[in-house]
């Protein structure tokens, strides 16, 4: 197929566009580098020994969007492009609901009027609101933050096109906690500034940019204090994102939910052990405060997509910390190293 991947520079979109080209697909890229480098382009073609197709413009662009459906005979869009950073939302909650929801609106109108009827959407555990330990995909929806909110909105507005037109076929991608990189070090995670996320953070520290990392919060109710997440190997996500893919090839279903996930929790004083084994020295950290709107416990129930898609994780923390260190360390600086 032609797959269009909207933010495929990204840190999760350009693993998927890997794996989407190794099974055959031809790939098309739209990315307005808000969030990832153009840098990435040139490492992403030399992986996959092909040519890849980048649109550089902003989703929200209407008349934009209208020629690259127009020019391109897709058959399916990956749609990764949107803001992330829970922190930021809450201090720019405009800027999240105009730039997340408006690019979606824009993508499918184009989808809608080239008869391109297979979407699958990146959502996530952030739809789960506070109840966010062994969540199931038929769980309740809610948001603690306008970033969550904007993904609660987008599955709904996709939900209410598919009931309007039932020849659409959507995936909806709960993520958990994507880490890790490409096994060969030359791509991963590069945030534009200071990280949202403890890996990457942790990363940093090891490499030295960062003095020490910040612990927020050791008195919650787990075994150890600090707050339990489900950490997937980016990888891993990847091939859940190729196995929707082709789910929706065969489902009769307008709309499939679907977690991605290991299925089990780590704190976050258990991953940065578990890093400092892949870096092979201890690594400073010190308590802070917690931090508004963390919940104790995120994992996911993955027992309807190990079922439905024949998907399961692959790789273990271990794996992921060697894999981020691997990365971090051939590439100080990110991309602009």
């Amino acid at each position: 197929m032609k797959i269009l991947v909207s933010g495929g520079a990204g840190y999760i979109g350009s693993h998927t566009v890997i794996q989407l080209v190794a099974v055959g697909h031809d790939v098309v890229i739209v990315d307005n580098f808000s969030n990832s480098r153009p840098t990435v382009l040139g490492r992403l073609e030399a992986l996959t020994g092909t040519h890849l197709p980048v649109h550089a413009f902003d989703l929200r662009d209407y008349d934009k969007t209208e020629h690259l459906f127009a020019s391109e005979n897709f058959d399916a869009v990956i749609h990764f492009a949107g803001h992330k950073a829970v922190g930021e939302s809450v201090e720019q909650p405009l800027e999240y609901y105009e730039n997340n929801l408006v690019s979606t609106f824009s993508l499918v109108r184009a989808m809608q009027r080239h008869d391109v009827d297979k979407l699958v959407f990146s959502s996530s555990a952030t739809v789960y609101g506070t109840d966010q330990a062994g969540a199931t995909e038929d769980r309740p929806t809610s948001a603690t933050n306008p970033y969550g909110w904007t993904k609660v909105m987008q599955e709904q507005v996709l939900r209410d096109i598919a009931h309007a037109e039932p020849r659409m076929r959507f995936a909806l991608l709960r993520y958990f906690n994507p880490v890790g990189a490409h096994l060969s070090g030359t791509i991963g995670e590069d945030p534009s500034d200071t990280p949202n996320n403890l890996m990457p953070f942790i990363a940093q520290v090891a490499v030295g940019r960062r003095e020490k990392l910040s612990v927020y919060g050791d008195d919650y109710d787990t075994p150890d204090g600090t707050c339990i997440r489900d950490y997937i190997h980016v990888e891993d996500l990847a091939a859940g994102h190729v196995a929707a893919l082709e789910a929706l090839g065969r489902t009769d279903e307008a709309v499939n939910v679907w977690n991605l996930g290991s299925g089990r929790g780590t704190s976050v004083l258990e991953m940065l052990h578990a890093f400092e084994r892949a870096v092979g020295r201890e690594l400073p950290y010190e308590i802070a405060p917690r931090r508004a709107g963390d919940v104790a416990s995120s994992y996911a129930d993955v027992s309807k997509t190990n079922r439905e898609l024949g998907w399961s994780t692959q790789k273990s923390i271990d794996d992921m910390c060697a894999d981020t260190w691997r990365w971090q360390s051939q590439n100080p600086q990110g991309y602009s190293s």
